[in-house]
């Protein structure tokens, strides 16, 4: 990939991804996981330890190649994506909850994507060629706490100015997610129709698989439907952007980051097929519990 995009252009879109979803998030916010303890104790147990095993027994049985599989682990590791809040708030999930899981989804992700990343990459014995060390995840992670946090304090100085911002930082996160996978399957043109023969399938049903899980263990938990449906969209829909900065800038491999790419790709389409099964179909009309307020 091209150096300016991946020195320059990364972090700057990680930023302004990061900066948005601080703009959404108050202190009120991190308090209300404690109001809500099932439903957020729930939720992380399927992004951490659920999503990672059942993305490991999906990269073993396809096959996939050993950077491809640790590409896949790496967006398993990855905590949900701001677009989670706006299928949520879409398809009648709780939207607050969906908020509060993304901003503590992203915390422990400090702690659990290295280690999680590490261990695959130690599975398909890859030490010799990329390496996951401590000084770039707390750089990593310091591009992604630091403009939430700013975020954060331009909303708690300034409501109003955060509202009218949401809208154009959410279409600036979209356009930038667009950015980043062209710019990959151009700097992997060569070997991109392999890629997407060998790892479009997985992405897909990856993504399936994220999305069913964060609904349905939650309901069998005795979760409220609301809340599964954050859980759904918040588990489903990954942080690709994050994804693909430590594939390309962290482990220095392009390759790597080919299964977030696909699957940036795929997200969008299959986690509004799957609001619209939720609405249509799975859910009983009007049986959407009241949701509780900011």
């Amino acid at each position: 990939m091209d150096s300016a995009l991946s020195t320059v252009g990364l972090p700057i879109a990680l930023g302004i991804i990061m900066y948005g979803l601080g703009l959404s998030l108050t202190v009120e916010d991190f308090r209300r996981v404690g109001r809500h303890p099932r439903a957020v104790a729930v939720a992380l147990g399927c992004q951490l330890l659920i999503l990672p095993a059942a993305c490991f027994g999906l990269v073993l049985a396809l096959d996939l190649s050993p950077l491809l599989a640790v590409g896949l682990l790496l967006l398993a590791a990855s905590p949900g994506g701001t677009t989670a809040n706006l299928y949520s708030h879409l398809f009648r999930g709780d939207v607050a909850l969906n908020v509060s899981l993304t901003a503590i989804n992203s915390i422990i992700a400090i702690g659990t994507l290295p280690v999680i990343t590490n261990l695959a990459i130690a599975y398909y014995e890859l030490d010799d060629t990329v390496s996951l060390q401590f000084r770039k995840v707390v750089e990593v992670f310091a591009i992604v706490l630091v403009p939430v946090v700013l975020g954060m304090l331009t909303r708690a100085r300034s409501a109003g100015f955060a509202d009218r911002m949401d809208r154009p930082v959410r279409i600036a996160s979209a356009v930038i997610l667009a950015v980043l996978v062209l710019a990959i399957l151009v700097d992997q043109r060569d070997d991109v129709g392999d890629y997407l023969a060998d790892v479009g399938i997985a992405a897909s049903l990856f993504c399936v698989v994220s999305l069913v899980v964060g609904y349905v263990v939650p309901r069998w938990a005795g979760v409220t439907e609301r809340q599964a449906i954050a859980s759904s969209f918040e588990i489903g829909v990954h942080n690709a952007t994050l994804a693909i900065y430590v594939a390309v800038e962290v482990l220095d491999s392009t390759e790597i980051s080919v299964p977030a790419a696909v699957y940036g790709v795929v997200m969008f389409v299959l986690a509004a097929l799957w609001g619209v099964a939720l609405t249509r179909w799975i859910l009983p009309a009007g049986s959407v519990d009241p949701v509780v307020g900011r």
